[in-house]
């Protein structure tokens, strides 16, 4: 863009505007994945739904792509664009918190962090990721696995409204009661339909947990799936957590001369009376010997971050992800295989349980279609030097080919590589026809086509 047509996009804009050769733009364009490395034109630092309107309406009538960043954690890099315009909510991040009604409205650029702090004081919560500088909004637009998706469901299910600025300029109340195609589109849709600008959150009542992770020898492994197997089947829906393949960092709670060995840890959540959750890990601690584990009673948001130290931003990123709806032997025996050879001690794999109360929502409810999926696997390639990546890459690729086969043919969204888009319509399954009319209708341009893109 010319200097002239910055300067007309300022002027509709009450936020901060970044071009090329302004102070701080190199800090703007910058994302979590250093794998992508992209010059925006302009980054809009909107400070309010005004500014995501002025910023779409600009994009629109200049034939500019547009790029939406809400937390910023989009590995495949949509958060940024060459030659377009980035739409930034990361200075919307407010949380406000009706107790009374166990109500919560978060801003597109709020985290799970800075969610989980407002609603923590009044000891409620409802279902989040597993890493809390996550966005609120990406994750629920693509559907909201975390800790608590057993017992509330996913992200998106707890979602009671949202505003909407769509393709047109327009900002829109999607709700069950208002524009209700769009509401269940983007429950599950991604950021197909618009820049979401607040999402309005139904809450539980989650104060204290009991978990955190343990660690097994990989000797044990199998074991310790199988067991794993067996229990989410049937267990209280207030148990959550996941196995995860983990070098073990230099952290106190783990044997010194352990550090730099890889584990199978399982992080465990236990939401209901804490005095219960020692009783729904002894069937773990009953199948193998734990080397480690930092387990016990702790504030939800203390799990809900437990990580984040080990996912900086400007580390090399590449992930896959599938849904599995039995975690078969032969399964285990290809994570197994691939498990034990993550290459780093930010790399990873999980297995997410997502029966209880996400088996209760119909498949086409909304537009996450996998409601009798058991479990979403997702292999997490990161690691800090670009060296590796051909390497590292090949290890989530071989993984992935070895579990897919055993695996639903759609994946989770929210995990899905840039070279992925080949599978979107698995992704929605039976939902996809009418994600495509909604699309139509919000988005006949595909103005945003930059995420795992529905055509119209």
């Amino acid at each position: 863009m010319s200097a002239q047509t910055v300067e007309q996009l300022r002027e509709r804009v009450g936020g901060e505007v970044i071009a090329p050769g302004d102070e701080g733009y190199e800090d703007a364009r910058r994302v979590l994945n250093a794998m992508i490395d992209r010059r925006p034109a302009a980054v809009v630092r909107c400070a309010q739904t005004a500014d995501v309107v002025a910023a779409v309406d600009f994009a629109r009538e200049n034939q500019l792509d547009v790029a939406v960043r809400g937390g910023g954690h989009s590995v495949p890099g949509f958060g940024t664009v060459d030659d377009g315009v980035v739409v930034d909510l990361t200075a919307m991040r407010d949380v406000a918190v009706d107790p009374g009604r166990r109500t919560a409205r978060a801003q597109g650029g709020a985290t799970w962090g800075a969610f989980n702090d407002a609603t923590h004081v009044h000891g409620l919560a409802t279902t989040g990721g597993v890493v809390s500088t996550t966005g609120v909004g990406g994750l629920t637009l693509g559907g909201g696995i975390g800790y608590l998706a057993r017992g509330f469901g996913l992200s998106l299910d707890n979602l009671i409204s949202a505003e909407v600025v769509t393709a047109d300029g327009r900002s829109l109340s999607a709700s069950d009661s208002e524009n209700e195609d769009l509401f269940w589109a983007i429950r599950g849709g991604g950021g197909n339909f618009g820049v979401v600008t607040s999402f309005e959150f139904r809450l539980h009542p989650v104060k204290e947990i009991y978990g955190g992770p343990m660690f097994f020898e990989v000797d044990d492994a199998g074991t310790v799936l199988r067991v794993f197997r067996e229990v989410i089947a049937d267990a209280s829906e207030e148990f959550g957590g996941f196995p995860a393949w983990q070098i073990a960092p230099p952290l106190p709670f783990i044997p010194e001369e352990r550090h730099g060995d890889t584990f199978l840890a399982l992080v465990a959540c236990w939401a209901g009376d804490v005095g219960d959750g020692e009783r729904y890990l002894k069937p773990f601690r009953d199948a193998a010997q734990v080397v480690a584990e930092h387990v016990g009673p702790m504030p939800y948001p203390a799990l809900n971050s437990a990580f984040d130290a080990l996912y900086p931003p400007g580390l090399q990123h590449y992930w896959k992800a599938n849904f599995v709806t039995e975690l078969t032997d032969e399964a285990i025996e290809a994570h197994l295989e691939h498990g034990p050879k993550v290459p780093a001690v930010n790399s990873t794999a999980h297995i997410y349980p997502i029966n209880g109360a996400c088996h209760r929502v119909a498949p086409d409810a909304t537009a996450f279609a996998y409601r009798d999926a058991t479990f979403a696997t997702v292999i997490v390639g990161i690691w800090p030097d670009p060296d590796d990546n051909e390497a590292n890459t090949a290890w989530v690729r071989d993984y992935y080919a070895a579990t897919a086969p055993l695996s639903e043919e759609g994946g989770y969204v929210n995990f899905m590589a840039a070279d992925d888009q080949d599978r979107i319509k698995a992704n929605y399954k039976g939902n996809y026809e009418r994600l495509v009319e909604v699309k139509r209708k919000y988005d006949p341009e595909n103005l945003f086509h930059l995420n795992q893109n529905i055509e119209p």
